[in-house]
């Protein structure tokens, strides 16, 4: 249930401002004079990230869709460059909140895998793996960028006394986000033990779980500050942080230069807005269906290794025929999209699997985002060279692919190893032993003990 009541909310300016970038009359308003102050705009979105980070996301979706909504409707009647970086800063305060805070909501509805639960060692319990998934359909980028694609190529032909195709783009994306924000703050529960649209019987179910996957710091859980020492000692988490870093290299440019690219390639700015539809609807394909799989096979290395692989070859191909082949090119940036958003959903259900308690894992999710988006920020400057058909920014970002791929490999190789020694210790332990560390603890249980089963 509140996958469908949140995936409708997500806002498509990261889109539509890519779509809007190839309408010579967006560039004028705004004195988008060169490819320059174009990545700067990107650029600066990510500030609003490190601004709102103290702020508890997942209970502030009303705020942070009503900020973007705002930000977005602005962007209609703002004049000069000036007016549209102060927007962009905005608008990442915005999805700051709330992308943040819809990995962390989630994992209170759908259970991560049993692997990562405190389990009695006698005990054969077993549970759906149910979080990548989830975060697939509400959080990937592929749906709204197709979205954004037929609603630029639909409106940019739009002309009034008042308003123009691209304003009509922000002023339609707006709207849609602030009503979304209004029902949100009504109808959406803050807990499943809170929603009135289950039963009481479901309740004391959804009670159940969470109790078994979130324990409460009064109960023997971590402070927030506890939290956070033990993210920046562990090893683990530097590792998500820099395959997610790497990756979201090409996540926070192609979103936005995708327009650009088919553009270059030589089809007209309003052609340029229908072809982006095909590349994101099939990438939002690969990216359920990848998560779809992972979930089922109860696996993340090797489904993220692939998807790393797929894009890099993508890249590599726009690296060194985007001047030769218009349709080899083309083809190159259905494996890039496809490649580069399924790697969002695996990463951090992985990450949210490897670390335990709660207060940790809330802390380590946030040390990911907040750490890497300081990549976004310097991310888009990677496209500096338009007259050489972006190939350094590709060959770049095929780089960033590749490392992902290695890190991934690499810590995929980690767990196994930590959950052979963890099999070890247990198997070395008498049955007193090991009915006395049953009994030390219900519910959930940290990451550094034996029983703890890391998924791979």
């Amino acid at each position: 249930m509140p996958s469908r009541l949140s995936r409708p909310s997500c806002p498509y300016f990261g889109w539509i401002s890519g779509n809007a970038h190839v309408i010579k009359a967006f560039n004028e308003n705004f004195g988008i004079t060169n490819n320059n102050k174009w990545t700067l705009v990107l650029s600066i979105f990510y500030v609003g990230y490190f601004l709102q980070r103290h702020i508890g996301a997942n209970r502030f979706f009303f705020l942070s869709l009503t900020f973007w909504g705002l930000a977005s409707l602005s962007v209609v009647y703002a004049k000069g460059y000036g007016a549209l970086l102060a927007l962009r800063v905005l608008m990442g305060i915005g999805e700051a909140g709330y992308y943040a805070g819809m990995i962390y909501y989630l994992s209170f509805w759908y259970k991560r895998p049993v692997k990562a639960y405190l389990i009695p060692i006698s005990s054969d319990i077993t549970y759906r793996h149910e979080l990548a998934l989830r975060i697939s359909l509400c959080m990937t980028g592929t749906l709204p960028g197709a979205i954004g694609g037929l609603l630029a190529f639909g409106l940019v032909r739009a002309q009034t006394s008042l308003l123009t195709g691209w304003q009509f783009l922000f002023l339609i994306e707006a709207i849609p986000t602030l009503i979304m924000a209004v029902m949100i703050l009504l109808f959406l529960p803050s807990f499943p033990f809170s929603a009135t649209f289950l039963s009481p019987r479901e309740r004391a179910i959804a009670q159940a779980r969470l109790n078994r996957d979130h324990k409460p710091q009064s109960h023997g859980g971590m402070t927030g500050w506890r939290g956070f020492k033990a993210i920046v000692s562990d090893p683990n988490a530097w590792c998500f942080m820099l395959i997610y870093a790497s990756f979201n290299v090409g996540v926070a440019t192609i979103s936005y230069f995708l327009p650009t690219l088919i553009n270059d390639l030589g089809f007209s700015s309003i052609d340029a807005q229908g072809l982006t539809v095909a590349p994101y609807v099939v990438g939002w394909f690969m990216v359920f269906l990848q998560a779809l799989h992972s979930d089922r096979t109860k696996e993340r290395g090797y489904h993220i290794m692939a998807s790393c692989l797929i894009s890099f070859i993508g890249y590599i191909i726009l690296a060194t025929s985007v001047q030769k082949s218009v349709g080899a090119a083309y083809f190159a940036l259905f494996l890039v999209v496809g490649g580069n958003y399924s790697l969002f959903p695996l990463v951090m259900s992985w990450a949210a699997n490897a670390f335990s308690p709660t207060s940790k894992r809330g802390v380590g999710t946030a040390f990911i985002v907040s750490i890497s988006n300081c990549v976004s920020i310097a991310s888009p400057q990677i496209y500096f060279d338009p007259v050489d058909s972006f190939r350094k920014g590709h060959a770049i970002s095929a780089g960033c692919l590749f490392l992902s791929f290695l890190i991934a490999f690499f810590l995929k190789q980690r767990l196994t190893h930590l959950n052979r020694k963890n099999q070890e210790k247990l198997a070395a332990l008498s049955p007193d032993e090991k009915m006395r560390l049953d009994s030390q603890e219900e519910g959930e249980i940290w990451d550094n003990d034996p029983r703890y089963i890391f998924m791979t």
